[in-house]
């Protein structure tokens, strides 16, 4: 077995964590040494990581190991009973404890040396900040300042929130300026409705919709422009008009030719976690455990594309709020955001005006602005790297603030 395959089978993630930046900053203030201050720091900065599915041996061996370095990890129950299945893992430690653990668990081989490599590379990938997406127009640089901001554009009858507002051509394309002189480094264009309970548009009809108005936007805005599509024809058309990435709901599994389709393009390409369908998803969503299953929801997803030839450095994940989940599963997502980290790609997150938010802070779908606002400041403290917006202007400073607020710093106008 391979470290891709390996990762899959134990799907491991960061779970809880503490940095030491703050107790370095405190051993600053007090006149430590600079030696002193780089091998405690270290010492302070906890991590809790969890792999699903080890070998109940070897979990055993690992939770002896950490309690020699003078750590801990958990285990199930009746892996200390004999029972021969696998189990999940929770190992509880320093990241000096950790490098320990990795030395120790390499030099054995085997599954020992896998679990040691796909823990040590979804650690790497939790403390990784920075990406770059490239695009026909130049690059767009996340993670090194407040995250971009995407603005909808839904050109739909029946989107939930503004279903009907830009259906006219001239509306949309007024919009879609006017989100760009707001601050919007995306525009994401969509012509078929995904809330709960909508029906399929056909490819025709989608692309009627979407590809005037991106067509137009592409001379009049820098932007770049996304399509919001599940379709490969419809996400076709709309590169050819000038969009530059492709946010698909399905994670390309919707239509087969939509990984060839981003693979040959070499676009940048997000990939949606969603339970069900939009006819379906929201029909009793459950989860044994949410955000594990979501993470290996989206690590499949991410193998599937590599695999078909989509560049990994294009993908960008999102969790999928409200597809598929209920309004505690969509409060523990933005919780938890930052553990999605562990799959080493930029996280997009789109909470604006949801219905969980309304059930939250009992608002109606037009007065969820200060509740969406809510959630995108913890969204941008999380580190989410692009934000999925109706109102820009407002939504834009209130990452702006959270980030300055995170960083202990005021961003200059990017």
């Amino acid at each position: 077995m391979d470290a891709q395959n390996y990762a899959a089978l134990t799907n491991p993630r960061v779970i809880a964590s503490l940095s030491s930046g703050t107790a370095e900053g405190e051993m600053a203030l007090a006149g430590v040494h600079a030696e002193g201050i780089r091998i405690m720091g270290g010492r302070a900065a906890f991590l809790a990581v969890r792999a699903d599915a080890v070998d109940f041996q070897l979990a055993q061996r690992v939770k002896c190991a950490m309690l020699q370095l003078g750590a801990d990890a958990a285990i199930e129950e009746s892996a200390w009973a004999g029972s021969e299945k696998n189990t999940p893992l929770i190992i509880l430690g320093t990241r000096r404890q950790f490098k320990d653990l990795f030395k120790a668990l390499s030099g054995e081989g085997g599954n020992a040396a896998l679990l040691s490599e796909v823990i040590a590379q979804a650690l790497d990938y939790y403390h990784r900040t920075a990406f770059s997406l490239r695009l026909a127009s130049g690059e767009l640089r996340l993670g090194e300042r407040p995250p971009a901001i995407m603005g909808i554009l839904n050109v739909t009858p029946d989107s939930f929130s503004d279903g009907g507002k830009y259906l006219d051509e001239k509306a949309a394309v007024a919009r879609g300026v006017e989100m760009a002189a707001e601050g919007a480094g995306i525009i994401d264009v969509g012509g078929e409705s995904t809330r709960p309970g909508s029906m399929l548009v056909d490819a025709e009809e989608e692309a009627r919709r979407v590809i005037p108005v991106i067509t137009e936007l592409a001379k009049k805005v820098k932007a770049a422009l996304s399509i919001d599509t599940s379709k490969a024809s419809v996400a076709r058309a709309a590169l050819d008009a000038g969009a530059a990435m492709i946010n698909d709901v399905t994670a390309l599994a919707g239509d087969g030719e939509m990984a060839k389709l981003a693979a040959a393009r070499g676009c940048p390409v997000v990939l949606m976690h969603m339970k069900g369908t939009p006819r379906t998803m929201q029909k009793a969503p459950f989860y044994r455990e949410l955000i594990g299953e979501i993470i290996a929801f989206l690590r499949e997803a991410i193998d599937r594309a590599v695999a078909a030839g989509v560049d990994r450095d294009q993908i960008v994940v999102d969790p999928g709020i409200g597809f598929g989940k209920t309004v505690e599963h969509n409060l523990e997502i933005l919780q938890r955001l930052r553990d999605l980290s562990c799959l080493g790609r930029p996280v997009l997150v789109g909470p604006s005006r949801k219905s969980f938010l309304g059930a939250a802070a009992g608002a109606g779908i037009e007065d969820r602005a200060f509740a969406t606002a809510g959630a995108v400041a913890l969204a941008t403290e999380a580190g989410a790297h692009i934000i999925r917006v109706h109102d820009v202007k407002a939504m834009r400073q209130v990452a702006r603030v959270a980030a300055a607020i995170a960083a202990g710093r005021p961003f200059e106008e990017s």
